[in-house]
């Protein structure tokens, strides 16, 4: 058995009201994961968040699926608890969310670098304290028009989209069960379109 542990974070906005949203594509991530492993989502006792414990495969690396309870720009404070409490590095850290500066419908993975203006990587880069932990990025494209950023992301995904948005996460599950089970450069190769 793997003794490895990896912390794999949807970032989103909690609540119904924010459910379809394209700010939340990593907590759609996550529930396909958990679905996967067989598990639901679960209150966690240290962190203001849900988690799902368990593996990607029999023998496999150790799996904290988590969804943190707070909005998008607090996600660090989770983020940190969990990893003091599972004692897990951020090397270790899978940060699942939206990007602006991808099409819809594409994938990055990739390790490290600056947050881009995203609220949700600025808050776990400053509470871990850097930025070197893991990203699946899920493209949303830019915002058509002069619609605004902000209004953009919390709106919900066009019907065209929704068709689309399945595939989009599957993709994205895949490339998290990819990325701890072979490694970035096998990922990258395979996920980025």
């Amino acid at each position: 058995m793997s003794d490895d542990v990896w912390l794999v974070v949807g970032l989103g906005n909690p609540g119904e009201k924010y459910a379809g949203h394209r700010h939340n594509v990593g907590y759609l991530v996550t529930d396909e994961l958990a679905s996967r492993m067989g598990a639901g989502f679960k209150r966690h006792k240290a962190g203001r968040a849900d988690v799902v414990e368990g593996r990607f495969q029999p023998g496999g690396a150790r799996i904290v699926l988590a969804r943190p309870h707070t909005y998008m720009n607090e996600s660090g404070g989770p983020v940190k608890a969990l990893c003091s409490f599972y004692k897990i590095e951020p090397d270790h850290v899978i940060a699942i969310h939206d990007e602006l500066d991808i099409d819809f419908g594409t994938l990055r993975v990739k390790l490290g670098g600056g947050d881009n203006g995203h609220n949700g990587l600025r808050s776990m880069r400053s509470s871990l304290g850097t930025g070197d932990f893991y990203r699946v990025r899920a493209g949303i494209g830019r915002p058509p028009g002069r619609q605004e950023v902000a209004d953009f992301v919390l709106s919900d995904y066009s019907k065209t989209e929704k068709k689309e948005l399945e595939f989009q996460v599957i993709d994205a599950a895949d490339a998290v069960e990819c990325l701890v089970a072979e490694g970035l450069e096998k990922t990258q190769q395979r996920f980025n379109s």
